[in-house]
């Protein structure tokens, strides 16, 4: 009688147990040759061959190593320049399609931009304040550092942010508002559909230099491409249209601004540079220990504490200073002048101008706030430099020079000295 043998498929139980049986046969195979190699048997005896071995894997299943994404509302910049081999002609009638879509390129404000015809501050209507309404922000450049003398002749350091030829690209109310991740916690949604987020550009330049997708962001506010773009929270009551301009405007003088940038990088640095230690004695016994943090987990813990300030990356962290002062504007290049010379980010780069939490504190009357929702140009002239009232301006009179008649009192003293002049 013959037995007739009927193949079925392996089940999910089969298939795991044949699995881990032959990781363990592969891991005691390695153990195996490991012993047999250190070992003074003979190989020929106990020659045994398996078909693979088990290598270490470091970080394997762990969290890879994060890449930069755009943010919702923000798609690719940067595309592939190649050389495209265009012709004479070929060029001309690309400036032409360019020029006639958003203008002639001309330089604004000290700013290379495009002449767009679109405006829309005609339309803007002032806003009533009331205690708790936010406005929209700006995006500015760091330009530099120049002093400027109070009245009483004190010398103040101030740096000067340019506010480079920002437009509204676009404004989605609150209940489209996607909120940012952050490191450790989540906007809270009491704040999610209170404000509105209100996207701003900066610095417009050539199409060809950005991709499609990029470019579509600002069709239905017909401006050309912006190198930078922003999302500020704002109040659903200061909302402004698509193509608004913002200039220097925006802020008065005397009122303190918050500013955002993006600290300098410096590598990895001591605890000397990075948190400013005094550092070790230079002599006295002291070999290779000048500039070393010391002693850094002493005590009865004996472990090192957490926060404990130590060597390592330095810089590259967005950073906001509160409370700066703005003591002059001019108007006609768009520059603040604000107070202090630490405004995180180096020459030319991109910093984020806010109202001051410290402003909104103390205001307590629509006199006193901001121009809402923004400033509304009017038929009055604006001079080209404006200065705070405790600011002395350049080209007023620093010395004054009074002639003034006081009668001469002479003492007792000088009276004898005369007398005994005249024998």
């Amino acid at each position: 009688m013959r037995r007739l043998l009927v193949h079925q498929p392996p089940t999910v139980n089969c298939l795991w147990r044949e699995t881990t049986m032959a990781a363990l046969r592969t891991r005691v195979g390695c153990l195996l040759q490991g012993f047999f190699s250190s070992s003074k048997i003979p190989r020929s005896s106990f020659d045994i061959r398996f078909d693979g071995c088990v290598t270490q894997v470091r970080f394997k299943g762990g969290p890879a190593t994060p890449r930069f994404r755009h943010p919702v509302w923000h798609v690719r910049k940067e595309r592939a320049h190649y050389p495209e081999n265009l012709t004479a002609e070929n060029k001309e009638f690309i400036r032409e399609t360019i020029s006639q879509d958003f203008g002639p390129p001309i330089v604004a404000h000290g700013v290379k931009t495009y002449d767009s015809p679109l405006k829309n501050i005609e339309k803007i209507e002032p806003v009533q304040w009331f205690p708790g309404i936010r406005r929209t922000s700006t995006i500015a450049k760091k330009i530099g550092i120049q002093p400027l003398w109070l009245n009483d002749g004190t010398r103040v350091m101030t740096t000067l942010l340019q506010i480079v030829d920002n437009h509204v690209i676009k404004y989605n109310p609150p209940d489209q508002v996607i909120p940012l991740r952050r490191r450790h916690k989540v906007i809270p949604k009491k704040v999610l559909g209170k404000f509105g987020a209100l996207i701003v550009g900066a610095e417009s330049a050539d199409p060809q230099e950005f991709t499609k997708n990029y470019c579509g962001l600002f069709r239905e506010s017909g401006l050309p491409p912006k190198r930078k773009l922003a999302r500020f929270l704002i109040s659903p009551e200061a909302v402004l249209p698509s193509g608004t301009p913002l200039n220097a405007m925006h802020y008065r003088v005397g009122d303190y601004i918050d500013a955002t940038g993006f600290t300098i990088q410096r590598g990895f640095q001591g605890v000397m540079k990075r948190w400013g230690f005094k550092g070790q004695p230079a002599t006295h016994g002291q070999t290779k220990t000048h500039r070393r943090p010391g002693s850094i987990g002493g005590g009865a813990g004996h472990r090192v504490w957490p926060g404990k300030k130590m060597p390592g990356h330095m810089g590259g962290r967005h950073r906001t200073l509160r409370a700066l002062k703005i003591l002059r504007i001019n108007t006609e290049y768009n520059v603040l002048y604000v107070t202090g010379q630490n405004i995180p980010g180096q020459i030319n780069s991109y910093i984020y101008v806010h109202d001051s939490l410290s402003h909104h504190r103390w205001v307590k009357d629509a006199k006193d706030a901001w121009p809402l929702p923004t400033y509304i140009p009017t038929e009055t002239e604006v001079p080209e430099n404006l200065y705070a009232s405790d600011v002395h301006p350049f080209d007023a009179p620093s010395i004054t020079y009074e002639i003034v008649d006081t009668p001469v009192v002479r003492t007792g003293a000088k009276i004898a000295k005369a007398k005994g002049s005249k024998k």
